[in-house]
């Protein structure tokens, strides 16, 4: 019987040490058609909220823009790639949630944490007039 009981106690003390562990990050960015590869001259601009459990993995986003020169017809996060890199779409935002604000959830697998963590992500929102992207921003770490 005491043997179950310290079995139990070294269970909880387990899963009391992973839940302490456990932390939300959050990071943001502004879009801007100056961050675009290539660079253009979209007056459109944005700003992505990000935050991430790192328990769950889970993603939340809330993306808000104005200005752009149409429609949002895609939108995603890439990765991995630094500033002026491309790289391909890793969460896209479902073609029903484009309108603004963009909002939305993913799990993410252990590398793409890494990614996010390490400034490797970035989200674009892509227009009918720019189809390679009208405005970017590289995601950062938030206080």
């Amino acid at each position: 019987m005491q043997g179950r009981w310290i079995v139990v106690a070294a269970a909880v003390a387990v899963f009391a040490a992973g839940a302490a562990s456990a932390e939300t990050l959050r990071f943001s960015t502004n879009l801007k058609g100056a961050d675009e590869t290539p660079p253009n001259d979209s007056a459109g601009v944005g700003h992505v909220s990000v935050t991430l459990d790192t328990a769950s993995k889970v993603l939340k986003y809330k993306v808000t823009y104005s200005g752009l020169t149409g429609p949002a017809v895609a939108a995603h996060f890439h990765g991995p790639a630094g500033p002026g890199q491309d790289a391909p779409p890793v969460v896209p935002v479902p073609t029903k949630d484009l309108t603004n604000p963009m909002r939305g959830e993913a799990t993410l697998t252990i590398e793409q944490v890494g990614q996010l963590e390490g400034g490797k992500w970035y989200f674009n929102i892509h227009t009918a007039a720019h189809p390679g992207g009208e405005v970017r921003g590289q995601l950062e770490e938030a206080p």
